[in-house]
């Protein structure tokens, strides 16, 4: 399995941008998979850092609005099956309760973020508010992650 993930990502990195954003996509939606590994080694390789964020961001927010669109469906066991469990969905609407779109910039949350972007489509939430604070969620974090790696990686 190792030696499939690391044959994707390669694949993906020899994309470059367009690589990026599917790996972003992936990783946004139900399936696992790490779009940050992705990001780094193409800014590493030299890619503009500006636009390498931006492919993940909207990569990212469009797997997540795949979950939005699951959960639009409205059918919990379907979700079930998909690995989102019902403690899952269950907390998500905990946190969702009489909040909003807004809350999509939760996100990018791990282990919740796909169930926030399912309960927010089972509630039927503004699409273009959730798709936005999605957004701002998703760029924020890969800001951070390459920000931190960037400043790690000075030290050697």
């Amino acid at each position: 399995m190792d030696a499939l993930l690391d044959t994707l990502t390669r694949l993906l990195v020899d994309w470059g941008y367009w690589g990026l954003l599917l790996s972003a996509f992936v990783a946004g939606s139900i399936l696992p998979f790490s779009s940050e590994a992705v990001l780094i080694l193409l800014v590493r390789m030299g890619l503009d850092p500006v636009w390498c964020l931006a492919a993940a961001a909207v990569g990212n927010t469009l797997g997540g609005m795949s979950c939005y669109w699951i959960g639009t469906l409205g059918r919990s066991e379907w979700i079930e099956r998909l690995g989102v469990s019902e403690k899952q969905l269950a907390k998500a609407r905990k946190i969702l309760s009489g909040r909003g779109a807004l809350m999509g910039f939760f996100g990018f949350l791990p282990y919740v973020g796909e169930a926030i972007a399912i309960v927010l489509g089972l509630m039927h939430a503004n699409r273009w508010l959730t798709a936005g604070s999605m957004f701002v969620g998703k760029l924020l974090r890969y800001i951070v992650i390459l920000a931190t790696f960037q400043g790690a990686a000075s030290l050697f």
